[in-house]
């Protein structure tokens, strides 16, 4: 083989091995691109990188994001009726990523409204492009909430057939800025726990997948209404 066959052999090997590698996406669903939720997700993608893992980290935006209005389009077309928003600019991406890390504020010990709107039209249109696939929940807050928003946020992927990633205690980081979240050494060692955590889980899924494991063989849906 002459110099530019191998070279020629080498670009598709190495062209195979960058397809190969596995990404997550992290969503930060502050309206602050740069806060504290921001702080968090960047604790874990550095984490992620560190295991050899892709990463990527998508902002919903500053702008209001209307909620679902159970018009069914989605059913048919695989997409939401509302364009205005980044709920069809980031599922376009989905079949992209191997993991999904989802980052909110607190507000009233919940999930920030925008957040919630984007994740219910998000699951509901393009959830096909997320099972299977390993998920996780981060929150931040001054003080309080952050387990009853972590817990919300927990309900989405259980109810996808998507492996929860879990770390050294709950997902949540604390203070008022980036500056406080990073004065919270436990809390960022969650985040980057969190992240080797879920690159061990995909190295795991891809080794089974090697060696032949397949995915769960799902039953027909049944569904069962109480008021007839």
């Amino acid at each position: 083989m002459n110099k530019i066959g191998r070279k020629a052999t080498l670009f598709r090997i190495f062209a195979k091995q960058i397809k190969m590698r596995m990404k997550v996406l992290l969503i930060n669903g502050s309206p602050h691109v740069k806060g504290c939720t921001a702080r968090a997700l960047e604790e874990v993608a550095k984490s992620l990188n560190d295991c050899g893992i892709e990463t990527k980290i998508s902002w919903i935006g500053g702008r209001p994001i209307s909620g679902c209005m159970a018009c069914g389009y989605c059913r048919s077309s695989e997409q939401c009726a509302i364009e205005s928003d980044m709920v069809n600019v980031i599922g376009a991406e989905l079949e992209n990523y191997d993991g999904f890390i989802f980052g909110s504020p607190v507000y009233y010990a919940s999930p920030n409204g925008a957040m919630l709107a984007f994740m219910d039209r998000l699951f509901y249109s393009q959830h096909k492009k997320m099972m299977f696939k390993p998920a996780a929940g981060i929150v931040s807050c001054r003080r309080g909430g952050a387990s009853s928003s972590f817990d919300a946020l927990n309900k989405y992927f259980t109810i996808n057939n998507m492996p929860v990633v879990g770390s050294s205690y709950w997902n949540s980081v604390h203070g008022n800025t980036p500056e406080e979240v990073a004065q919270d050494l436990e809390g960022l060692q969650v985040m980057r726990n969190l992240g080797k955590n879920m690159a061990w889980m995909l190295k795991c899924l891809e080794a089974g997948k090697k060696a032949g494991v397949a995915l769960p063989e799902l039953e027909t849906e049944a569904m069962t209404n109480f008021i007839r």
